[in-house]
């Protein structure tokens, strides 16, 4: 089946039933200058919009320091285009654009904060808005308590009885930078926020291949038998990517592939695959079995840890320089571009079974997947015959980006008239099902956000949970500057100290 670009990449049936489609609103998104708004959440609102999921009286408003208020419009406008897979004369784009707003402000300015609740007042009276906000602070961590403080200090945290029914925040990450900032900055937007106003946001759960990982188990009678230690010898997620850290030295430099990807996007994919099937689909129900999840992983001891940080290589043949090389980049940092966990779920579905865990850049491959990795038959009837694939176990391989999609290893008689055995691989491709989409998984986000759906975003408890299992890690690496880095070469499968993880185990990873 050959594969076509679909766009709209909604599902139109939600639009025939008129389900699903929020209240009248305004999007505020603050930070709106940086790259995140131009390349993902305008074009986002507007598939959104070609998909008939927005209200009719619906406005964005982009805030940031600059005045740009001369040139906002047509570059949000040519990242739709470019980024959103929308064609220049589309009907529905300068509708759209008509509804795209723009205003300047520094973000510690109170007199600026009066001027744009007034200016946001005013928009509503135009365009029939409702008083009705979904704030998102598309800014640097620094600002999120800033910003929520003042957006409380002059009264736009509270629905206006009689004229708005709903205020909230989305924020992204990251959300700390070890428990205590965390706690702390919990703290700071709960003193504003009530829990239920806050949208934690983690783009990963975003994407259709996360969230087919729930359909997959809870949807199908066939797998949840054997989802279990009884049946499963180990479970590897990865993260990999080939690219470096582009430009974000400053960045990267605090953050590291741990606070970067393994804290959250990883350990959001892990419960999950780990989760136990929730009374329902709610907010709520959905929030509880992975906070369960997080909360029965009892530590990660120091020694269940490997990190690296790669050095000069090639990445598709082509030389690249290593990490110390990078733009504003000590030359003598000790910050790691790769790093990995083991770690044991102990709970009765899980106990014994490892887990393992790693993220890393300027690696062989860009490849996100989970592998489930069955156990071998108790006794295999076919060891006289000549079989490679006996040694071979089953195998269910969720690919999450690139080539989205689900394959699963197991073993077949070759045709002939000996029973010789290989190991052969089913495969469900998302595009060729589906058709290949110009979604890029906010969508989903910005369309729960309005409509007050909050099972994809983060609870501060599971925010706090997971940070209490990595701070350790990452207090008692940064207290052991005797790394060895650079320790693998741009463009390998990652350090041997990753691999070590599993050969002690009698494991390997799987090849990316």
């Amino acid at each position: 089946m050959s594969s076509t670009t679909v766009t709209p990449p909604i599902d139109a049936d939600a639009t025939k039933k008129g389900e699903r489609i929020p209240e009248a609103c305004i999007v505020v998104i603050f930070g709106a200058s940086g790259d995140l708004t131009k390349r993902k959440l305008l074009p986002a609102l507007y598939h959104l919009d070609q998909s008939g999921l927005l209200p009719k009286d619906f406005a964005v408003v982009g805030v940031a320091r600059r005045d740009l208020s001369a040139t906002f419009g047509p570059d949000m406008q040519d990242g739709i285009i470019k980024g959103g897979g929308v064609e220049e004369n589309d009907p529905k784009l300068k509708p759209f654009m008509d509804r795209v707003k723009y205003f300047a402000t520094e973000f510690d300015n109170d007199e600026g904060f009066d001027k744009l609740k007034a200016y946001l007042a005013d928009l509503d009276t135009k365009m029939n808005t409702k008083g009705n906000r979904l704030f998102y602070l598309a800014v640097a961590p620094e600002f999120f308590a800033d910003i929520t403080h003042r957006l409380g200090a002059h009264g736009m945290t509270k629905p206006e009885e009689g004229k708005s029914d709903w205020i909230r925040v989305i924020i992204e990450k990251p959300f700390g930078t070890d428990l205590k900032s965390a706690v702390e900055l919990n703290d700071a937007v709960n003193a504003v926020l009530s829990e239920d106003q806050i949208f934690r946001i983690d783009h990963y759960l975003g994407k259709e291949t996360v969230q087919n990982i729930l359909v997959f188990r809870f949807g199908n009678g066939i797998f949840e038998p054997i989802w279990n230690r009884n049946y499963i010898d180990h479970v590897e997620i990865t993260a990999a990517e080939s690219i470096g850290i582009e430009g974000r030295g400053p960045f990267y430099e605090k953050a590291g592939a741990a606070r970067d990807v393994l804290q959250n996007h990883v350990m959001e994919v892990l419960s999950f695959v780990a989760m136990e099937p929730p009374d329902s689909f709610q907010a709520d129900a959905v929030r509880t079995e992975k906070l369960k999840v997080w909360k029965a992983i009892e530590g990660i001891p120091v020694e269940n840890t490997a990190r690296g940080q790669y050095g000069p290589g090639k990445v598709d043949g082509k030389d690249v320089i290593g990490y110390r090389q990078e733009e504003r980049v000590n030359p003598e940092s000790h910050t790691e571009t790769l790093a990995a966990v083991r770690l044991e779920i102990e709970n009765w579905r899980w106990a014994g079974v490892p887990f393992y865990l790693r993220a890393g850049k300027r690696l062989a491959k860009r490849v996100t997947e989970v592998t489930v990795v069955f156990k071998q038959p108790p006794m295999h009837l076919f060891k006289s015959t000549n079989s490679d694939g006996l040694n071979e176990p089953n195998v269910l391989t969720m690919r999450i980006q690139p080539d989205e999609g689900i394959s699963l290893r197991f073993g077949a008689k070759i045709p002939g008239p000996t029973t010789n055995v290989r190991p052969v691989t089913m495969h469900f491709s998302y595009a060729d099902a589906f058709g290949k989409s110009s979604a890029n998984g906010y969508e989903r986000l910005l369309l729960d956000a309005m409509l007050g759906d909050a099972t994809l975003f983060a609870h501060r408890d599971g925010v706090e949970a997971t940070w209490a299992l990595f701070t350790p890690i990452l207090e008692a690496w940064a207290a052991d500057t005797n790394t060895g880095f650079p320790n693998y070469a741009a463009g390998t499968e990652g350090p041997a100290e990753a691999d070590e993880l599993l050969a002690k185990d009698g494991r390997s990873w799987r090849k990316l």
